[in-house]
């Protein structure tokens, strides 16, 4: 499976969609997927590109979570900002990484995508709780490149 269009339905699309906005219910901080072909570049270097040129280093809190795939490459990466990065476990990400990887080996990328959001959304939730007036400061539409 190497095309963006082919690596998700659009019912699958909107179940993640759906995901990111509960995952974001209560919480301040954002989340935010993007897919695309190929990078010529190292993932994570390519990650944290599309993580400025989707402007999730503005937050007001500084905790922006990127979930990165490039498909033909089979990489993922997730990446989050300062805000959220200083109050994780250090083994966060990598645990995180370790369970989407898991259902991705298998096929199953929507359910990975969704582990991936929720567990980042629990943390969200534990260090940035929502609080009267936070506002959802990026779209939660999957993006493409």
């Amino acid at each position: 499976m190497s095309k963006v269009e082919d690596f998700l339905t659009k019912e699958e699309e909107q179940e993640i969609v759906e995901a990111i906005r509960m995952a974001e219910n209560e919480t301040s901080g954002e989340i935010r997927v993007h897919i695309e072909k190929t990078t010529s570049i190292a993932a994570y270097d390519r990650a944290m590109e599309v993580f400025h040129m989707l402007k999730m280093d503005q937050t007001q809190l500084k905790n922006g979570v990127l979930i990165y795939v490039a498909v033909k490459d089979k990489t993922f990466v997730i990446c989050g900002d300062k805000g959220i990065n200083d109050v994780v476990t250090p083994d966060f990400w990598d645990s995180t990484k370790d369970i989407m990887a898991s259902h991705f080996k298998s096929g199953d990328f929507k359910q990975g995508l969704i582990d991936g959001i929720l567990r980042a959304g629990e943390q969200l939730r534990h260090y940035f709780p929502w609080q009267h007036g936070d506002t959802n400061e990026l779209s939660n539409e999957i993006s493409k490149g």
